[in-house]
């Protein structure tokens, strides 16, 4: 389809069986967030079948730290897109060796979607949207392909489409965990001092959130948190938390 490399769509009995997995989630575990929260379902609910999504970028730090002191040896998955800035490769060394994670994933687009439609690795200024999807949704799909359940580091603080935002919801027949969803920018800072965890070196440049080079921009100190990504452009998410199967292909 669409000339991409292509992956099994889950059927329905998974997607409307993890939608109401996710109801009986919420009214069981609703009330817990942060390691509370993941320490439930990497331990007990999910244990071997969920998986840590992380950017390494602005504030995953945090979600790190609290993965590995629950269990270093969950799977952590990192989507190297080819176009990150190399203090974010700097970074997720530092973090992986600072706090023992033993399962790093890193992932990215295979040759025959980018030979395809960006051979000469300039769709990003043509087409963010299509770029953003051979880059980083095809590639998370891919990695998830064996896990029930994953994590992320989304916040409602973050503004957008993620003001709404649910510590647990279902995604496209998974179940999908953001324990940071109610936490403030005051909360995430005062974590990080107490946990003693080194920021990103693009932060204290002016950096608020954290992507691909050619689409992130340093922003003023009073910017929300997800200021300076795909800079001209009305574009605010990659599209990887998007239910990708209750929508068009780009």
């Amino acid at each position: 389809m669409n000339g991409f490399a292509e992956i099994r769509r889950p059927d329905a009995a998974r997607l409307s069986g993890a939608a109401a997995r996710a109801g009986a989630l919420r009214e069981r575990y609703g009330e817990l967030e942060g390691e509370a929260l993941l320490r439930v379902m990497l331990e007990w609910e999910y244990k071997g079948r969920i998986a840590l999504v992380s950017s390494f970028g602005a504030e995953a730090a945090l979600l790190l730290d609290m993965v590995a002191r629950i269990d270093p040896a969950t799977p952590v998955i990192f989507i190297d897109t080819g176009k990150l800035f190399h203090q974010t490769l700097t970074y997720r060394d530092i973090l992986v060796r600072r706090l023992a994670l033993s399962d790093v994933r890193s992932v990215g687009p295979i040759a025959f979607d980018l030979a395809g439609h960006d051979p000469d690795s300039a769709l990003w200024q043509q087409n963010p949207n299509l770029c953003c999807y051979l880059r980083k949704v095809l590639p998370l799909e891919r990695a998830l392909g064996r896990f029930d359940a994953w994590i992320t580091g989304r916040k409602r603080d973050h503004g957008g489409e993620r003001g709404g935002l649910q510590t647990i919801e279902a995604v496209d027949g998974r179940i999908r965990f953001n324990p940071l969803a109610h936490w403030s920018q005051e909360n995430i800072d005062d974590a990080f001092r107490k946990r003693g965890l080194p920021r990103h070196p693009l932060s204290e440049e002016g950096y608020a959130s954290i992507g691909c080079a050619p689409c992130t921009e340093p922003v003023s100190a009073e910017a929300h948190g997800r200021a300076g990504r795909w800079r001209g452009s009305v574009k605010s998410e990659c599209g990887i938390h998007h239910p990708r199967w209750s929508r068009n292909h780009p």
